[in-house]
């Protein structure tokens, strides 16, 4: 049972929690599980909330400001309290052309969350996080964050640095945003004195609002990285690799799945992961916050959660991890959202066969099986109601002619892999992406040889290739 200290103040809150895990993250990308260390003292947790709500400065002159965390300095930035001045409590940063960086450093960092949005009727503009890990030169984090929101929304930053860090929130154009709730999360000493108690307020950054998931932290319910309910138990179609010279078959773990995207298509290949009952308990609601994701290498587009533009061409934002797979925590269901799991979707294809074939799968998950499922697109031209088109965002995007699925379903229980033997359920479906389909997914089962020769993969390469030769030709009833 985790024993937990809290030290409240007016401005910010600390939560200090006993840990059994070390997390070992990146910056900007989701957070590693950690590995339990019995033998070594356990760090307590942290969590710093910043909310400028005691900070007094009216002007836009440049200057340092003593707040609760500590000074801060502001260029062209001011801390306001003005009805357009977007804040969750009295004020907010409001910044015009300039910059807030921090004055201190923090140790300890894993997550870094901003809380940001427009400032009254403004524009939309661009601001950037820098971060220093010397208390010198700022670099850039990421790419630059639009600003387009008239309510705050919350952006999160895995952080790995085994040092002291400090950072800077630098505006990009004439527009003024307000930022407001910065939050520092991590482990062991912070290093930084907190004061002012004041009345209790337990808080979680982001809670109650809608948060623009770029970075989701994995939590306890990530599934682990390998073995039993591992979201890449049966392999590896495609061979995969975290390499910028697989440019078109890219690896990313994003812990509640694994996939292999593709950089000139925008759109994973394929998306593979483990559902069991633990996966649907719910804890979550679906949390609709499709975003971009800053995990990608630089140079690449990052679909935005307005790029498929529907109003355009008329396809939905169609998951490839289905946001009712993850309620097992908010950060779960919000990595489903990240645009990296997204493809273009004709309606009736997104909101009617497949919608019934998850819950049909769901359904098998909930009466005592557990699954492992991977998911895939592949071809060129797909028809939505307004039409077939093969690429949308101006061309950045491609459209699928094809959406696939295979679902091994076995009985709860342990040792997966050992437990598929030649009656095993399977299930393999392959629609076209077309808005005017036979809306029963039966209609549209195949074989898992047939998807592998039409996609070129290796599906479910782990099992031995005299199993996997009976289960690739199975063909399911669907009842």
């Amino acid at each position: 049972m985790k024993s937990k200290f809290m030290l409240f103040t007016c401005s910010m809150v600390i939560v200090m929690s006993a840990c059994s895990k070390k997390s070992n993250s990146a910056l900007a990308g989701p957070e590693e599980p950690g590995t339990e260390i019995p033998s070594t003292p356990t760090p307590t947790s942290y969590l710093i909330t910043e909310t400028f709500d005691l900070g007094v400065k009216g002007s836009y002159a440049a200057g340092d400001v003593n707040l609760i965390t500590g000074s801060w300095n502001f260029t062209d930035a001011l801390i306001g309290d003005l009805p357009a001045d977007r804040k969750e409590g009295t004020k907010s940063v409001r910044i015009r052309q300039g910059s807030i960086s921090m004055n201190f450093d923090i140790s300890g960092l894993k997550m870094l969350y901003i809380k940001h949005a427009k400032y009254g009727n403004d524009a939309a503009s661009t601001w950037q996080l820098l971060m220093s890990v010397d208390g010198g030169e700022f670099t850039k984090v990421g790419n630059d964050i639009v600003e387009n929101n008239t309510s705050l929304v919350t952006d999160s930053f895995a952080v790995n640095a085994s040092g002291k860090v400090r950072f800077k929130i630098q505006k990009t154009g004439t527009a003024r945003i307000n930022i407001d709730n910065i939050a520092f999360r991590g482990a062991g000493d912070p290093g930084i004195v907190i004061g002012q108690p004041d009345t209790p307020d337990e808080e979680t950054p982001g809670a109650g609002e809608s948060e623009t998931a770029r970075d989701v932290t994995a939590g306890p319910d990530a599934q682990p990285a390998s073995g039993d309910n591992s979201n890449l138990l049966f392999g590896n179609p495609s061979g995969a690799q975290t390499n910028v010279l697989f440019a078109d078959n890219y690896l990313i773990d994003q812990k509640y799945y694994v996939q292999s995207y593709s950089s000139t298509r925008a759109t994973p290949n394929w998306v593979s992961w483990h559902l069991g009952a633990e996966d649907i308990v719910p804890v979550s609601g679906r949390q609709d916050n499709f975003a971009a994701w800053s995990g990608l290498p630089a140079s690449w587009y990052r679909a935005e959660s307005t790029s498929y533009q529907y109003s355009k061409y008329g396809f939905q934002r169609g998951h490839n991890v289905p946001s009712a797979d993850r309620t097992s925590s908010v950060n779960a269901n919000l990595s489903t959202f990240l645009m990296t799991n997204i493809i273009p979707q004709a309606p009736n294809n997104n909101e009617k066969v497949w919608a019934d074939f998850e819950n049909y799968l769901r359904g098998q998950v909930a009466a005592g099986n557990e699954a492992y499922i991977i998911m895939g697109s592949y071809g060129t031209g797909g028809t939505s109601a307004l039409g077939t088109f093969d690429k949308i965002a101006d061309g950045k995007i491609t459209v699928p002619s094809n959406i696939w699925k295979v679902a091994v379903i076995i009985p709860s229980g342990n040792n997966d892999l050992s437990r598929v033997s030649p009656t095993t359920r399977v299930i393999a479906i392959n629609t076209p992406n077309s808005n005017s389909l036979d809306l029963d997914w039966r209609k549209y089962i195949v074989t898992i040889k047939s998807i592998e020769t039409a996609a070129h993969l290796n599906l479910l390469s782990n099992l031995p290739q005299n199993l996997q030769d009976v289960l690739e030709v199975k063909r399911d009833s669907g009842y």
